[in-house]
């Protein structure tokens, strides 16, 4: 080689090396560092920022990929959209709302009482909207998480994810389906510059969406035809609007309030027992459900449709006094089968029935127990969250933390969610947790993190997959939502709120290795070490 090439050749490195130099400068220059970066702008999101706050915590950011507040409450705007879990029992114990209009509010009322939040506990300042978090990867060295968003790069010592299991919708892959005419959308990305009047309109789904959609949308439809896979336990739902002098009384004597939501808390912490322990004692339920549903329908061929062949609460107990009143309506067919598959304009379910529609609506719930933030998420190994749980499933340490991930924590993570309650009483008590994880590492000191212990991992879930075993919504003889594709139960949690709260009140540090930062003599370059 001529030693004129050379030189060119080693000034094109050099070129090259000053280039990645820059970049790596400039880029570094662009990353914020924080304490602790939430993810998600929902309960789960704003409820970690108000209690950072209330720690006196104020160096964090929430970052959250639409361009407002209220996670599921944003996003699901369908007609008829409403909690079924009471308004009092549905909103944060540190923010009492006199003021809710109904009994079980709408989705405008409880999206509304989260930018009330918001403002009140003075959140909006650490807000990063438009910002979707693209990676978050682990950096052993630093002991730090450098989250890649479309919004910039931030560094942050903990990171706490508040995405929610509700986030990313689930849509069968239906042979053929790219060929419908008309028009398509999952309900939590409802098409509102639709007119549905005239319209033939196929709903795919019987969950919890669907039975407040059907009745919404039915006397707008010329013709509506459900496909019903497995027909749910349908209970009244006994909504009303909240009186005047109810909402003064709450006003004036904040305590009335508080009685309010600790008897509603209390009739379902009673309940428990016999999701958990005893599902026999859900036959009265089952009774009750059986009298609402021949009392609404008396048609013997449908109602025989509609009769569920599992026990009442292996899947979630639906509430409305209008679904089954609806589905009696001339311009209402109910498919008993799935959709199987599309050829243009006409529906093939899988028993061979054929409809025809103009606009498929899919009410087939969201990506649960495979959460898309998973695959987002990197270890020191480059190692994803959602490889980690390939194998067995989604697995944590009382939700919250995950052995592999230092300083990384989900606000309801594997097997939190609730059957017969409110979740925010679980949000709140992975609050609890968070707090004392932050006051622990204030009191180890800078430079270090908390590593779950794999062992302590694996023993916490063995005691919870044991429990769950003779839980209704694992011996009561359906397949839902609860399930991941092995047939696990990560989902549910098998108790109480109130054991929850006791379990997540603070942090065994004997559940934990404490990582601590530390400079090799030979290079000055940070490495970590392990104490016990």
């Amino acid at each position: 080689m001529s030693r004129q090439r050379h030189e060119q050749q080693h000034g094109q490195k050099h070129q090259r090396k000053q280039e990645r130099q820059y970049e790596d400068e400039r880029e570094s220059a662009q990353r914020t560092h924080v304490r602790v970066a939430v993810i998600g702008a929902g309960f789960g999101g704003i409820g970690a920022a108000v209690r950072l706050r209330r720690e006196g915590i104020t160096d964090f950011v929430v970052l959250e990929r639409a361009d407002s507040v209220g996670g599921t409450w944003r996003d699901n705007t369908y007609p008829g959209c409403a909690c079924d879990v009471p308004s009092h029992l549905y909103s944060f114990s540190f923010a009492p709302n006199p003021d809710w209009p109904r009994t079980f509010s709408g989705q405008e009322h409880i999206r509304a009482y989260l930018e009330h939040v918001t403002d009140v506990f003075r959140v909006r300042p650490h807000l990063r909207l438009g910002h979707e978090v693209r990676r978050m990867a682990w950096d052993p060295d630093a002991l730090h998480w450098t989250v890649e968003t479309s919004g910039g790069v931030f560094t942050a010592d903990v990171v706490v994810s508040a995405a929610g299991p509700l986030s990313d919708p689930k849509v069968p892959d239906i042979p053929g389906i790219d060929g419908f005419p008309g028009e398509v959308f999952h309900t939590s990305r409802w098409n509102h510059g639709l007119d549905l009047r005239g319209k033939r309109v196929a709903v795919v789904g019987t969950g919890a969406s669907a039975i407040q959609i059907v009745p919404a949308i039915q006397p707008r439809a010329e013709r509506l035809t459900l496909f019903q896979r497995t027909p749910p336990w349908v209970m009244p739902r006994m909504d009303r609007r909240i009186s005047d002098a109810e909402r003064w009384l709450h006003r004036q004597f904040p305590a009335t309030g508080t009685l309010r939501r600790g008897l509603l808390w209390g009739v379902r912490e009673i309940q428990v027992s016999a999701f958990t322990r005893q599902p026999a004692r859900l036959v009265p339920v089952e009774a009750l459900a059986r009298l609402h549903l021949a009392r609404s329908i008396k048609d013997p061929g449908l109602r025989a449709r509609l009769t569920p062949s599992y026990r009442i609460g292996c899947k979630r107990i639906l509430l409305s006094s209008d679904y089954y009143p609806t589905l009696t309506r001339p311009n209402v067919t109910v498919v008993s089968s799935a959709l199987s598959e599309v050829r243009g304009s006409t529906l093939i379910a899988a028993d061979g029935t054929q409809s025809e529609a103009d606009v498929l609506v899919f009410g087939t719930g969201f990506r649960v127990t495979d959460v898309p933030i998973a695959e987002r998420v990197v270890d020191g190994d480059g190692r994803t969250l959602a490889e980690a749980w390939e194998k067995d499933g989604m697995q944590s340490l009382r939700g919250a933390t995950t052995a592999g991930f230092p300083n990384w924590m989900t606000v309801i993570g594997p097997n939190t969610g609730l059957g017969n309650s409110s979740m925010i009483l679980m949000i709140e008590s992975h609050l609890n947790y968070m707090a004392d994880y932050l006051r622990q590492l204030t009191v180890l000191g800078r430079g270090t993190a908390l590593a779950v212990r794999p062992a302590a991992q694996a023993a916490w879930n063995r005691k919870v997959q044991a429990r769950m075993e003779r839980t209704v919504w694992n011996s009561g003889g359906c397949t839902s939502w609860y399930l991941d594709a092995q047939g696990r139960n990560t989902t549910i949690w098998p108790g109480s709120t109130g054991e929850f709260r006791r379990l997540t009140r603070e942090v065994d540090l004997a559940e934990y290795d404490i990582l601590r930062a530390r400079v090799r003599a030979d290079a000055s370059v940070p490495a970590v070490e392990a104490a016990r």
